[in-house]
């Protein structure tokens, strides 16, 4: 895009202060539900080491029913994407985070792994159109050359979950452990999940259709945007809903999603137990140690971000972070009981799969025109999901036969590595911004 100004009045407004406008606008408040939206997947987690001493949880039992969200993910992501499109994503969204606010909750209800199978798996009904209906609904406000860092900081909310869940699931695990008659894991379950109703609603009343309806874009702006979506248009080669099954770009991101969210849930789900398990007893403690991954992320992917939409190199931006996942994991792995280089190793993993998971939604859209975003980007989301199911599945049952994680984390390090080097098989023509 062009970056001569555009005169409204005394106003001289640039493609820069209209993208300022639209994230300031934009990205507070889905910054703050996806910020809920992770924790509420992740904060089994955490609850997991007192959860399952209580109701007699194996590994393998809280690995299924951890990985079982995935499972309802994977199979209700492309309905609800297009749900999405045909009712808008103001009402949609609010819809579903209501009702995810509404089960999260009532995870404090489990009695047996029946009710904790079937709570986790309606969870991942409810969240399975969040995360790629707001990626649609953020591609059709940005231009693909300024995506990568908007992505970025939208979805910092995952390791900020991190930062903010582990010392604070922590605080509550130990403080308000017996307070009124309830453990300290539904305490948490009960904190985290309630107030994700009233944002669903918050959500109804404040989030836009999109830019044609705002009142806070002038004219210009708007044509602007339109002119650059146009523009970008002629370069997708997938403009057809049967091209999205049968396109080879696709089925290869789906094996590169696959490699990031095996990162991404490994440490989601087994953070804590691996920072316990290194002699950390202190449930306070591993909370307060599990962030610090998640710092790190934090800075690191928003560095990316920005390097990648400066440089207009997309590929490179994301093979690294995932060799750096796949080595950070493999490092946790070698030796179980030193608190420093499991910690040390967690830390280069958080930093890679933050990164990975932004710097991979810059790639879609590349081959995805705006009409099949919607099934597209949830068709990849929807299969990358599986990898969210195996990877707290195969390392809870590798520690109930073996005793140990490593072996588990060495075979995930290694597919992680894998899909990192599959990202250098995509065109550089077509997925670097032009």
């Amino acid at each position: 895009m062009s970056t001569a100004p555009i005169v409204q009045g005394n106003a001289c407004a640039t493609p820069e202060h209209t993208h300022a406008i639209i994230t300031w606008r934009l990205m507070p408040l889905l910054l703050i539900c996806y910020l809920f939206a992770h924790l509420d997947r992740i904060n089994i987690g955490f609850a997991k080491m007192q959860m399952s001493s209580d109701l007699h949880f194996s590994d393998t039992v809280y690995g299924f029913g951890a990985g079982l969200f995935f499972v309802a993910y994977a199979l209700f992501g492309l309905p609800s994407n297009l749900a999405l499109d045909r009712v808008g994503p103001r009402r949609w969204i609010a819809l579903l985070m209501v009702v995810w606010g509404v089960l999260s909750t009532s995870m404090l209800f489990i009695q047996n792994a029946s009710g904790f199978y079937l709570l986790r798996f309606l969870l991942g009904v409810a969240e399975a159109g969040f995360f790629p209906g707001i990626l649609v609904f953020l591609n059709r406000w940005y231009p693909s050359s300024r995506r990568a860092e908007v992505t970025a900081l939208f979805a910092i909310a995952v390791p900020m979950a991190g930062v903010v869940g582990g010392p604070l699931s922590g605080f509550i695990l130990e403080r308000f452990h017996d307070l009124g008659g309830l453990r300290g894991w539904q305490w948490m379950f009960l904190i985290e999940g309630a107030p994700v109703v009233l944002l669903g609603l918050v959500v109804l009343r404040l989030l836009p259709e999109g830019f044609e309806t705002v009142s806070w874009l002038s004219d210009e702006q708007k044509q602007a945007l339109r002119e650059q979506f146009a523009r970008e248009e002629q370069h997708k080669s997938i403009t057809r809903f049967a091209g999205i099954f049968r396109d080879r770009h696709v089925w290869l991101l789906v094996a590169v999603y696959f490699a990031v969210m095996l990162a991404v849930n490994t440490l989601a789900f087994w953070m804590p137990t691996l920072i316990h398990g290194s002699g950390i007893a202190s449930d306070s403690r591993v909370g307060l140690l599990s962030a610090l991954p998640y710092v790190a992320g934090c800075l690191f992917m928003i560095g990316c971000g920005r390097s990648s939409d400066r440089h207009r190199e997309r590929r490179w931006h994301l093979c690294v972070p995932l060799l750096m996942a796949a080595a950070g994991i493999g490092i946790a792995g070698l030796l179980p009981g030193n608190p420093l280089l499991v910690l040390g190793g967690l830390v280069v993993a958080g930093m890679g799969a933050s990164a990975a998971l932004p710097m991979f939604w810059q790639l879609p859209p590349a081959f995805l025109s705006d009409s099949t975003q919607a099934a597209g980007i949830a068709l990849i989301s929807s299969f990358g999901s599986i990898a969210s199911f195996l990877a707290p599945y195969l390392i809870g049952w590798m520690r109930d036969a073996t005793q140990s994680a490593s072996l588990a984390l060495y075979v995930l390090a290694l597919f992680i590595a894998l899909g990192g080097l599959l990202v250098l098989r995509t065109p550089a023509a077509i997925v670097n911004p032009y």
